[in-house]
Formats: C-alpha cells, structure tokens, sequence
C-alpha cells in the first residue's frame, strides 16, 4: 500500500487525508499546531457559499481599492513590504483585474462549488451534517448601490430571488434597520452555514478509526528534501520523515515549503477577522446567511452565536488582531443588525487565508513526481475543501475528473 503524507491539518488537509485514505493510501497527516483546525479554519465565516464566488479580481478593483484604503471603516488595508513575493503577487493580480479572466474564473469556481456540494453530501454519509452545525440557511446578499444591485440582478442564476429592499427585509427581518439604505437582494436557496473547526474536529474523529489513516504527527515542517525528480523526505523539528508520495495542504505555509523544492507558489496571505458575539433570546439574528456587498461584511448564525467576517488586511504573515478593525467591524455590524446578537460579549478572531492571483485554489501535479498540492483556497476553504480533496485522490489515481481543471492547476 503507498504511503502518503499530508501537510497541514485544517480544513483542506483533512479532507484531503480523508478522501486519499478512502481511495486506499496510507495516510498520515502532520500538523505543527497542537490541535487540528487551529489556524485559518478555527473562525472563519463559516458560510459555504457554493454558488456565491465572485473573485476579488475583477475590472475596476484596483480603482476601488484606493478609495477602500482611504475610508476609515474600509474593508482594505495594505502595508508595503520588503519582500518582492508581495509585489509579484499584485502585478498577479492586477493582471487578473479584468472582465473576461473574471468571468473565466467563476465559471470554473462555479463548477468546482457544485461538485465540492456533491462531495460534502457523500462525506455527510460518514460524518453527519449535525455534528458541525450545519444549516441550510441560504444566502441573501443585499446591495446599497442601484448600479451593483442592477448588475448582480443581470447575472443571477435563473432560479435566484431578485428581492426589492422591502423584500430582502421581509427575507431576512434582522436587516430591518438598514432597509433604508438598500437597493435590493439577490437571494439562493441552498447555500449552507456551519462551524469549520467542529467539523475539523470530527472529520479528524472519523479519521482516527479509518482502515488506511496512520495518525496525526504534531511535527513542524522546516522543508522539502528532493532527489532526482523526488521529494524524498521531509525535515521537522522532530526529526526526518519519509513516505511514497507527499501532498502539500499547509495554507500559507504551504508557500514557504514549496520553496525549500524550488517551487514558486503564487499566495498570499489575505489577513481576515471575525467576531462572534452570543444571541439572547429577545436578540433578532438572522436565520439565514447575509453578505453586505458594499461594506464586504459576512454575517451567519452558528449555533447560539452570530459570526460576523470581514476585511482584506494585506500586510504580510501578521495574524495579530488589529483593535481599530475589530472596532471598525463592531461599529458595522451594529449598523447593520443593531438588534442581533450581544456586540459587549464579542471574541475577535484574525486568520491568515491563502489566496491566489485569480482566487482560484491550486490543486495537483508538480514537477515532482510524488508532490501534489491542495492550496490557495482565500477565503472559501471550507467551501471548496471536499471538492478539491475529491480532485485531488482522483488526479493520484489517475482517474478523468468529473468538472473541467482549467485555471485550477499549478500550470495556468
């Protein structure tokens, strides 16, 4: 039986272990953190919005972005660094900012959203959609702007409700306060909310008991060690470690591993917060998934708490919470939902979320044989974990893929 080591246990690295045990490998999975899920996966916005993948990069962005940067609240902040994998990245980027490779790219994430839906339904037979709070909430992103609102409202899928101001409202009643302020809504029937780091938890439960997984290694990896078109080991604070093939699922660390083998990986890390603020019982949360387009903020109920995600902080591997954007982000979610949830209660959370020029994640070959990645999911890993983790143990396997992997391999 090959054996396969995955790095990184969060979300995307999990499920891959899960679907490469299930396809008959030997798995270990290596993580540096003492608990799976622990690192960009722990408090993410917990949406999965399989149908919702707008790209950052799109025509007019970079125009945008300088007026983001200069308002008080705005969902963008950027620090220059001295590290020209930075700048490569937005020259990326930049390139991207266009119609036609916006278009290009949401067709793809359109289609991988679809089958990585499919994917969670088949893990779902092992791992019960209640043990991670999922609901399928569905999703009402709602626009200020009548230029945005008349544009989305165009592009919408056929079986989408365009709602009015007074609709959305109507849809969604803990929007009330802003119904003044709104153009409209678009909202889709089966988009789902749940809790990233439950579900890391007890995929990793499941995983435990699986027929092929050897265990979880607490093991940082400094590098690669290749040999004749081989990775042939990997280097740790703990000492080496060997298999027959390797599969780089780390999040951003993944960036910094390919380059001990030689490998440019085009991320970056997309520094996001979130809050999670308790809801009372007089409190009117929302019973479904909402996206302010305009202010960027995400807003889901989990459980008894409301999520609240939001900001693009690009300033580096800094994961320290930021206190003027928590403060920023409170003030717009009481805005927003004045009556939602108990903003005095709030715990604030940043992570570091691995993102592409495109926003399409990487999956697949390298130039080394037995090297195979999982990365740059941004801000939609959890969305995107069990349809890439699918992709990828059929690519090992050698199998057609069910959905077209233009834009999704590392040559693109």
């Amino acid at each position: 039986m090959s054996e396969i080591i995955v790095i990184g246990g969060g979300v995307v690295g999990l499920t891959s272990a899960w679907w490469l045990a299930e396809a008959g490998y030997r798995v270990t999975l290596v993580e540096r953190e003492a608990g799976v899920g622990s690192m960009a996966s722990f408090r993410n916005g917990g949406q999965l919005s399989y149908r919702y993948v707008a790209p950052l990069a799109d025509a007019g962005v970079p125009l945008k972005a300088l007026h983001w940067l200069v308002q008080p609240d705005g969902p963008l902040r950027f620090r220059p660094e001295a590290d020209m994998r930075q700048w490569r990245w937005l020259a990326q980027f930049l390139r991207n900012c266009n119609a036609g490779a916006n278009r290009r790219t949401t067709a793809t994430l359109l289609q991988l959203g679809e089958h990585s839906r499919q994917a969670m339904r088949e893990l779902s037979l092992h791992l019960p959609l209640s043990e991670f709070g999922w609901r399928d909430a569905g999703k009402l992103v709602v626009y200020r702007s009548a230029h945005q609102f008349e544009r989305a409202a165009k592009l919408a899928a056929n079986d989408a409700e365009v709602l009015t101001a007074a609709g959305a409202v109507m849809r969604e009643p803990a929007l009330s306060a802003l119904q003044g302020d709104l153009a409209g809504g678009i909202f889709n029937a089966g988009e789902a909310v749940a809790d990233c780091h439950a579900f890391c938890v007890e995929l990793a439960r499941r995983l435990q008991t699986h027929r092929n997984f050897a265990g979880v290694m607490h093991r940082d990896v400094t590098a690669l060690r290749t040999e004749g078109g081989k990775v042939t080991g990997l280097d740790t604070t703990s000492g080496p470690l060997r298999a027959d093939q390797f599969v780089l699922a780390a999040g951003i660390q993944s960036r910094d591993l390919a380059a001990t083998a030689g490998i440019y990986l085009p991320l970056y890390p997309l520094k996001g917060y979130s809050l999670s603020a308790p809801i009372r019982a007089h409190d009117v949360a929302p019973a479904i998934s909402v996206t302010d387009f305009e202010r960027k903020v995400l807003y889901a109920r989990i459980g008894e708490q409301l999520r609240m995600a939001a900001m693009v902080d690009m300033v580096g591997a800094d994961n320290r919470i930021d206190r003027r954007r928590v403060q920023s982000l409170v003030r717009l979610a009481k805005e927003a939902m004045p009556d939602a949830a108990d903003y005095d209660r709030t715990e604030a959370w940043a992570g570091l979320r691995p993102a592409t020029p495109s926003s399409a994640p990487i999956i697949g070959a390298t130039r080394y044989d037995n090297l195979w990645l999982n990365v740059g999911h941004g801000p939609l890993g959890f969305t995107f974990a069990c349809g890439t983790a699918s992709l990828l143990a059929g690519m090992l396997r050698g199998a057609a893929a069910p959905i077209a992997l233009d834009g999704l391999t590392l040559r693109r």
